[in-house]
């Protein structure tokens, strides 16, 4: 059976209505949810860094292992040259591991200067992994506080935010795709999600433009769907506002 305008507009109203409460279910939790997936992210990433500096400590100290391992193999070699000096019965012997025990002594010399090196790194880098894990332990305990209070906050609305969705979906049964889509774009549109509203002192409610008396009684009349020239707003009458009130 085709709905009459009014009840088109009656429907369309109790829509409103009923996703006008999900809204403010969702206010209550205000960007709690943003700031949740925020801190999320922050503790990835920093979890991530931190990793990434105490990869880099460990090859560090590996590098420092290494070249202290080198000192001792050069070191080891200069003894075995300084020994078979004594055993030279030439100079060009002589000259030939004088010079090794040169070069063996410029390698002790390189890898010592690397190991400062490597230990004023370690030192800088370990000032900014305990600066990295101070602000993770930060934003952990944020992240926990603000699940807690996002968890407090859901428990308390979570049953009554999913009747008020099973609702909007048996409302929408009974309204027409053409102007479901129509309501969808205004609701999205509109800062406050409203896309059905009342007049209210002679104006549009939603955006507050005064409606000509002429316009207000052809919405009083219910014969058309009429929406607002300024916002484009559905507009509805007080007294069907205060039936859908008193139905509820």
């Amino acid at each position: 059976m085709e709905q009459t305008i009014e009840q088109k507009l009656k429907a369309l109203y109790e829509l409103q209505t009923i996703h006008t409460k999900i809204d403010r279910i969702r206010q209550v939790r205000g960007e709690l949810p943003m700031e949740v997936a925020d801190l999320e992210d922050d503790v990835a990433g920093l979890e991530t860094r931190i990793q990434k500096i105490k990869n880099e400590l460990d090859d560090l100290e590996d590098e420092i292992v290494t070249r202290k391992n080198l000192i001792k193999d050069s070191q080891a070699n200069i003894k075995k040259y300084e020994a078979q000096l004594n055993e030279v019965k030439n100079n060009r012997e002589y000259d030939a591991i004088s010079k090794e025990v040169e070069i063996q002594g410029l390698d002790i010399q390189v890898s010592e200067k690397k190991i400062r090196e490597f230990g004023y790194e370690i030192t800088s880098k370990t000032t900014i992994f305990e600066k990295a894990q101070a602000d993770l332990d930060a934003r952990r305990a944020d992240l926990d506080a603000k699940k807690e209070e996002l968890g407090t906050i859901t428990a308390e609305t979570e049953k009554e935010e999913t009747e008020l969705t099973a609702a909007a979906d048996k409302a929408q049964e009974n309204i027409e795709e053409r102007l479901l889509i129509a309501y969808s774009r205004l609701r999205k549109n509109a800062k406050n999600g409203l896309a059905v509203v009342t007049i209210q002192r002679d104006s549009c409610s939603g955006c507050f433009n005064q409606i000509p008396p002429q316009r207000q009684s052809d919405i009083r009349q219910r014969k058309k769907i009429i929406v607002c020239e300024h916002c484009g707003r559905i507009l509805v009458d007080e007294v069907m506002a205060l039936e859908e009130e008193q139905a509820n």
